[in-house]
């Protein structure tokens, strides 16, 4: 947000975010990642933080961090909502707003999109016993990964991604590359051979925080895709079968979805929405969206992506950090030296937020839309 600092790394956001939460009154909670520590050697965690009353019937979603180090923007936003006076009032009555602060605590500490186990975790939410894996990906695969490459070669990296997008075409590449794969553990977004942690962690969240609101205003935040500064709202879902329609009245014609070939993303599977609609009880209402902010062009982003891949798989985490070739992926989903980049991502994160609030607020018991 325009009045909230941008953290340098997780250990800043985590203490911006849990000062902001304890000024608003929020009710905190804490969930440390065993067996990992942050480069600082501080621990990793995933923190709530709950604002409205008890049992609320109407709850406002946010989460930050499902893809590690996209967590730095969406910490901003989540402590700008906090740090806003009022954000319970404007909430209406019997309204909540639960914040999910790093779902993915190893990557945003560490720099990376995929968690400890270089899994993808808005990937992850599947049937691992029959998962959905993308062929197309196992074609791509070895042009993304360098197998063996004793040094990072960004020019025949380029050069063969160059190629594949020649012959497949954009669209083709993005489907391939993106859509979700879990036969490759070294590869680009691997959805993994079993729930990770944050998955257990969020399901957890879902059955004890939000399981019981009649309705869901949901908001995964993300950056990487899209235009540059915009934040496009793509649809994630709701089962029941207004909630496309209701996500249209609340987010007007921005609102995209993967689905229908209207957005910046490509049809994705096991995001995270997913633990949230199979939580909710029957009757109650999901609006789900993610919030992605645009950052880099699609090349220049797949470029960090590898280079990020590579960096890991040939350096230990702590040595991985500090290279400059993170200087890549910071680029690729945090921008953050760009003040009008930061400006827009606030304005339009506030904005959203409203939308969301509004649409809670206007929606009646037992209503179909």
């Amino acid at each position: 947000m325009a009045d909230v600092a941008f953290p340098s790394d997780y250990a800043q956001a985590r203490a911006d975010f849990l000062r902001a939460a304890e000024a608003a009154g929020a009710r905190l909670r804490t969930f440390a990642l065993p067996g990992h520590r942050g480069p600082d050697g501080g621990e990793l965690c995933v923190d709530t933080a709950y604002v409205g009353p008890p049992g609320p019937q109407k709850l406002l979603v946010t989460v930050s961090g499902t893809h590690g180090i996209e967590g730095i923007c969406g910490s901003v936003c989540q402590t700008g909502i906090l740090l806003r006076e009022g954000v319970a009032r404007e909430a209406g009555p019997g309204t909540g707003v639960l914040l999910v602060h790093a779902l993915n605590p190893y990557g945003f500490a560490y720099l990376r999109r995929v968690n400890e186990d270089n899994v993808d975790l808005n990937r992850n939410f599947v049937d691992h016993a029959a998962p959905p894996h993308s062929d197309a990906y196992d074609a791509v695969h070895a042009a993304l990964v360098a197998p063996g490459s004793p040094a990072f070669a960004p020019r025949e990296l380029v050069a063969g991604l160059n190629a594949l997008r020649d012959r497949l075409g954009p669209q083709a590449l993005q489907e391939a590359v993106t859509r979700g794969q879990y036969r490759h553990a070294d590869g680009l977004f691997y959805g993994g051979l079993r729930p990770t942690w944050s998955q257990r962690v969020f399901r957890t969240v879902v059955a004890e925080q939000i399981a019981g609101a009649a309705h869901v205003a949901y908001i995964d935040l993300h950056t990487g895709l899209g235009e540059r500064g915009v934040g496009e709202p793509i649809f994630r879902g709701g089962r029941d079968a207004h909630a496309h329609e209701r996500a249209r009245r609340w987010y007007g014609d921005a609102l995209t979805a993967s689905e229908l070939g209207t957005s910046s993303s490509t049809p994705i599977v096991g995001n995270t929405a997913t633990a949230v609609a199979d939580g909710l009880g029957p009757g109650s209402r999901l609006t789900a969206i993610t919030l992605e902010f645009g950052t880099q062009p699609g090349p220049e982003v797949l470029l960090a992506l590898c280079a990020d891949a590579w960096l890991h798989r040939h350096h230990a985490p702590a040595d991985a950090v500090r290279s400059e070739l993170k200087q890549l992926i910071r680029a690729a989903f945090c921008p953050a030296d760009d003040a009008m980049w930061r400006e827009q991502i606030g304005r339009r994160a506030r904005e959203v937020f409203g939308q969301a609030l509004a649409g809670l607020a206007d929606a009646k018991p037992g209503e179909a839309g």
